[in-house]
């Protein structure tokens, strides 16, 4: 026969013992998660790093080693201004007073320096840390590198200094195409046709030097070369072999800034050409040749018809001529006319500096 007492003991130390197994099973998932937790600082893309209060590193995370380039046994110990370039020290004892004062510091962008020197921008997160009673004693912080996004912005800014720039440029220049046309056109429908062909011919100039919008090289300014911008603006008039207009000697590269200056300049010779020239003449050719020299470039325009010149293009200083004159006058350049028997022949000379970007004013 079983006694009453002994059952109800086994009982009771069934019970403490299941107890135990349940109160150990509650205190295990703390454990595992203080481990975890530590994993996860451990292999964060993020540098994490714990301080002093007297700004001496306590903790060194491996996203601290990747972002600065000091391993642990190289950072513990050391003061937190071995990060810190020169010019800013005195953002480390604001930092410090806000921390002891128990605020949290939230998304501070700075600047912070590797151990190879080069210097990085950064985003930093830092907290009070506090021990069982409460107390302050120390600060942990968590340092992200936003190089990409500040480069990226930058960019952005660049680019749109860079169109405000350029539509600036273009509302000036189509400011004076209309003050000059409006001298010598005769009707609105003149003035509107006459505005209409040269805005084309700039849009053809603009956009050949208009910057892509992807990878590095987006927002640099983009140059292109005499022949890039001829062939553009002669492409209506059917080049080729045997074709109408060819173009000869060395090519030169021209600056987006001096682009807009000489398609206006080129495209009213091709416009001329076309109503009276060679390019009026199914049998008619265009030779354009480009001779560098040390220091100016000689361009001759030549245009031959395979018939008798009759010297048909207008002499009045109409539109045309005065914004010849104007362009010539910017490019600090020279310019001539020669009526050959069967043709006319243009000779440019420009400085090698006018195909470049002008000085700042």
């Amino acid at each position: 026969m079983v006694d009453r007492h002994d059952s109800s003991d086994a009982e009771a130390a069934d019970y403490r013992s299941k107890q135990s197994e349940a109160d150990a099973e509650a205190i295990k998932p703390a454990h595992d998660a203080a481990a975890f937790l530590a994993a996860i600082i451990e292999s964060s893309e993020d540098a994490i790093v714990s301080k002093s209060l007297q700004g001496i590193i306590t903790t060194w995370n491996k996203g601290a080693e990747r972002l600065f380039g000091y391993n642990a046994v190289e950072a513990l110990g050391k003061p937190i201004t071995i990060l810190i370039p020169e010019d800013r020290l005195d953002e480390e004892p604001a930092i410090l007073a806000r921390i002891h004062a128990g605020e949290r510091v939230d998304h501070f962008e700075t600047i912070r320096r590797r151990k190879d020197g080069t210097l990085l921008d950064i985003s930093l997160t830092i907290s009070p840390i506090r021990n069982s009673d409460g107390k302050i004693i120390g600060a942990s912080k968590i340092a992200r590198d936003i190089s990409e996004r500040k480069r990226a912005a930058e960019r952005q800014d660049l680019l749109l200094r860079e169109m405000h720039h350029r539509v600036k440029n273009l509302f000036a220049i189509t400011g004076s195409i209309i003050t000059l046309a409006a001298r010598t056109a005769q009707t609105p429908s003149e003035l509107a046709s006459s505005m209409k062909i040269r805005l084309v011919a700039l849009s053809q100039a603009h956009e050949m030097t208009l910057p892509s919008f992807t990878g590095d090289e987006a927002f640099k300014e983009r140059s292109t070369t005499l022949f890039q911008l001829l062939s553009s603006l002669l492409s209506p008039y059917d080049e080729g072999e045997g074709g109408r207009w060819h173009l000869h000697g060395e090519d030169a590269p021209i600056s987006a800034e001096r682009v807009t200056s000489l398609a206006l300049l080129f495209h009213e010779y091709a416009t001329n050409a076309v109503k009276y020239g060679s390019l009026s003449d199914a049998e008619g050719r265009l030779d354009v040749t480009l001779d560098a020299g040390e220091e100016r470039f000689e361009i001759s325009w030549l245009e031959s018809s395979g018939r008798p010149s009759s010297n048909a293009e207008p002499k009045d200083a109409g539109f045309g001529t005065r914004l010849e004159q104007m362009i010539i006058r910017t490019l600090d350049a020279d310019v001539s006319r020669d009526w050959q028997p069967d043709g006319l022949l243009i000779k440019l000379s420009v400085p090698r500096a006018a195909f470049a970007a002008p000085a700042p004013a």
